[in-house]
């Protein structure tokens, strides 16, 4: 199975079930298959994070392979599995995203919602907080590679 690479960003509207469509080029490859979803931040802005199943599970593989110490790798899992769940994306191409955390970011039913790739996964959030991420990334440091 390929990676998918999620790229740009779009706007969609949240239904009043806080149901959002979802790109075609970033749905799973097959109908039905889960994503999971994590709570989570960008440059300390809060979002949700959309992983594929395979994407979620290789970050439990980084973190048992990681010299950390068993304790911070519990506490890292567990932190993981707090923060996740798994989703579907129907077959009309909606992603539930479950009321409380949509809330918990700003995001709101019958309002715009800002889906944008960030390579392996993509992320849910206000277009504020769009901006806020843009405008911190705007002004990184490439480490003097010229790429941004």
């Amino acid at each position: 199975m390929s990676v998918k690479v999620h790229e740009s960003h779009t706007d969609n509207k949240m239904d009043p079930k806080y149901r959002v469509s979802i790109p075609v080029g970033w749905r799973p490859d097959v109908e039905g298959e889960p994503v999971r979803l994590q709570m989570s931040a960008e440059h300390k802005v809060p979002v949700i994070k959309v992983f594929s199943r395979a994407q979620f599970e290789d970050k439990f593989r980084q973190i048992e392979q990681s010299p950390l110490d068993q304790t911070k790798k519990n506490a890292l899992v567990g932190s993981l599995r707090m923060n996740s769940k798994e989703a579907q994306i129907s077959g009309q191409g909606k992603l539930t995203v479950p009321k409380e955390w949509a809330e918990r970011i700003g995001l709101k039913a019958e309002a715009l919602v800002r889906l944008a790739g960030r390579g392996p996964y993509y992320i849910l959030c206000t277009e504020e907080s769009f901006d806020k991420i843009a405008e911190i990334e705007l002004m990184m440091d490439d480490g003097g590679l010229g790429v941004l």
